[in-house]
């Protein structure tokens, strides 16, 4: 076999590389497609479909080890979700402890109220 020229080692290796392209791009939507299936078994109507792809784009950016780990480690949601954007409070946290309840902005131990950035 005769010696091959830069230009020629370079046009194989470029070839080479949409080759495999193409090949990880079809092994990537079969692999994405058995997900989706894995998907339909699961009660996702219980999430809108932002939580949905938050949950997901959340635990595929931090690693499935790590999204298991913070995942387990919240207690269960009950079957019947609350209404959407409503805060769901019930006893004395609910009424405070006079019962009455503390004006807007006020927290009612007095103690601040700390934000959570994303």
């Amino acid at each position: 076999m005769p010696k091959m020229t830069e230009r020629e080692r370079l046009a194989k290796i470029e070839a080479d590389q949409r080759n495999l392209a193409q090949e990880a791009e079809t092994v990537r939507r079969v692999l994405r497609a058995q997900y989706g299936k894995v998907a339909t078994e699961l009660a996702v109507e219980r999430l809108s479909e932002r939580e949905f792809r938050d949950v997901l784009g959340q635990a595929i950016r931090v690693g499935g080890g790590a999204a298991l780990a913070a995942l387990k480690a919240l207690p269960a949601a009950s079957d019947d979700p609350p209404a959407r954007g409503l805060p769901v409070k019930t006893g004395a946290a609910a009424r405070g402890k006079s019962g009455a309840t503390p004006p807007p902005g006020s927290e009612a131990g007095g103690a601040s109220q700390a934000t959570v950035q994303p």
